[in-house]
């Protein structure tokens, strides 16, 4: 079958909110406004709603028919990122510096549509927990969640998530069993020198050219000391240093993230960055801090639940638009701390346009949310059998 006939029956009232949501971005931890529609909506449609959880979450609870049943988890993210937008979009974004780049907007749409459908239908028996998340953008926001006691006061036998994508063609649903996102640490590298006149580099210890030496040292760890066969990423995104032309500076910090998939080549990694900072120090007389922070762990989808989602998809959007072959992402989501808490699955579902997320001109394909909204409610319905 494909995409649900009542879903269908509501999309352009979804579009409605997904564009108003787009209009309103509000950063990691600070969804009030996104929060409150999440839970005026749920309540309106008579769904059981909590809020608070890990700051400005929600969780929805709804029972179908009967009194068995497992319990399952749907989970939406509901931040934007702090970046401008640069689209001509009616409903672009109205905050500066606030936009809704990579879609999160969509994905807590797409799970209102299933919240409204299967409180209309109660096709199932068990319970469904609807999880709006805050801060998925690299805050933490499903740590503070589960710290909050999400899975202890809604216990879920199993959980699933999705990503819209813009590399995947409109209608397609991708599914990878196993490691499917990478993990992410993200890293400053503080170089403590001593300044002195541009002119007299003698006299200083110049944090600019080791940060330098450090940097491109730093791009021989993935090239070799990692096994070539394990995948790997290390990104120096920022440098900070200096603030005149003629002013040898007495610090500098580069600042980036970690990408793999393997707690072995994570902990090698880490390892290597504190070596060749340690070596520098000496080499150079000057003082190095290095701070590598864990941000996400390795996405994970196990085989059951991966298989689950792939016959839901081949009904919603046909057998030859199911991509199942190992595909992984070298970014990152932190749908794999509640993955590591509760066995499920994460999904894509590809979409129109070619700009990728993260970008100031991306911009999210409205046709897709029945999409989404179908394969959760038929992932419950399948899962949950009344």
């Amino acid at each position: 079958m494909p995409t649900l006939e009542r879903i269908d029956a509501f999309a352009d009232e979804l579009t409605a909110i997904r564009r108003d949501l787009h209009a309103h971005p509000e950063i990691g931890f600070e969804e009030v406004r996104t929060s409150g529609i999440v839970a005026d909506k749920l309540t309106s449609w008579g769904v059981e709603v909590h809020r608070g959880l890990g700051g400005t979450g929600v969780v929805g609870v709804l029972k179908g028919k009967g009194s068995g049943g497992k319990r399952i988890g749907l989970r939406a993210d509901m931040d934007a990122l702090p970046m401008e937008e640069n689209t001509n979009l009616a409903w672009r974004s109205t905050i500066p510096g606030r936009f809704h780049g990579c879609g999160h907007d969509g994905h807590t749409t797409m799970l209102l549509g299933t919240a409204r459908y299967l409180a209309e239908t109660r096709n199932f028996d068990g319970t469904v927990h609807f999880i709006f998340q805050p801060a998925e953008e690299g805050l933490g926001g499903a740590r503070a969640m589960i710290k909050d006691g999400l899975f202890k006061q809604f216990p879920c036998d199993e959980i699933y998530g999705l990503h819209n994508a813009p590399d995947m063609n409109h209608g397609e649903v991708g599914i990878f069993p196993g490691p499917a996102m990478a993990a992410a640490d993200f890293f400053d590298i503080t170089i403590k020198g001593y300044g002195a006149h541009g002119a007299m580099p003698e006299r200083s210890k110049d944090p600019v050219v080791i940060a330098m030496s450090l940097g491109q040292a730093m791009q021989s760890i993935v090239s070799r000391n990692v096994n070539p066969f394990e995948s790997a990423v290390l990104s120096i995104t920022q440098i900070h240093s200096g603030s005149a032309y003629n002013v040898i500076p007495d610090d500098a910090k580069l600042c980036g993230t970690v990408r793999c998939f393997s707690e072995k080549v994570r902990m090698q990694i880490r390892e290597r960055m504190h070596a060749l900072a340690a070596g520098m120090a000496t080499a150079f007389d000057c003082e190095i801090k290095v701070d590598i922070r864990d941000g996400f762990s390795v996405l994970v989808n196990q085989e059951e639940h991966s298989k689950a989602v792939e016959d839901v998809a081949r009904t919603i959007v046909g057998d030859a638009n199911v991509i199942t072959r190992a595909k992984p992402k070298m970014g990152s989501e932190d749908f794999a701390d509640m993955l590591h808490a509760v066995p499920g699955a994460y999904f894509w579902v590809g979409q129109e346009g070619s700009v990728p997320v993260h970008n100031p001109g991306y911009y999210l394909d409205d046709k897709i949310l029945p999409i989404g909204a179908s394969m959760f409610a038929r992932i419950v319905e399948t899962r949950l059998p009344a």
